[in-house]
């Protein structure tokens, strides 16, 4: 995965917190090379949270037997980036009690969370900043 000018990922502030928002047309997250793309440009960029649409992730992400979801989230994690996966996976999740118990698990922590739109992150993000 190559970001450059044609790619319309961006770089924001949401509450305080640098993210790169990726774009929902640009390549699929499939591979470990892949990941490895995402956390150099994320490095390089200087942001904390890494935001991905459901669209780009692989089908595969979403059954966890797969191993594609185990390897972007390590490496995110590994590398001290938080990842905030956008979008509706409820069709995913009423099929996997797996990735139910993933998505939950996740939710309560501040690494790595499942929303279902930009403005559900603004909301968490902002409940973040108020916590003393």
């Amino acid at each position: 995965m190559r970001y450059g000018p044609a790619m319309t990922d961006v770089l924001v502030r949401r509450h305080g917190v640098a993210v790169l928002e990726c774009a929902a047309d640009g390549p699929p997250l499939a591979t470990d090379a892949d990941a490895t793309d995402l956390v150099g440009t994320a490095l390089g960029a200087g942001v904390e949270m890494v935001a991905v649409p459901v669209a780009r992730l692989a089908p595969e992400f979403f059954t966890l037997a797969s191993g594609v979801a185990g390897i972007l989230l390590q490496k995110l994690v590994t590398y001290r980036l938080r990842l905030a996966v956008v979008g509706d996976i409820g069709a995913h999740l009423a099929t996997s009690r797996a990735l139910r118990d993933l998505v939950a698990e996740s939710n309560r922590g501040n690494q790595v969370w499942f929303v279902d739109s930009a403005a559900d992150l603004d909301t968490r993000l902002a409940a973040e900043r108020r916590r003393p």
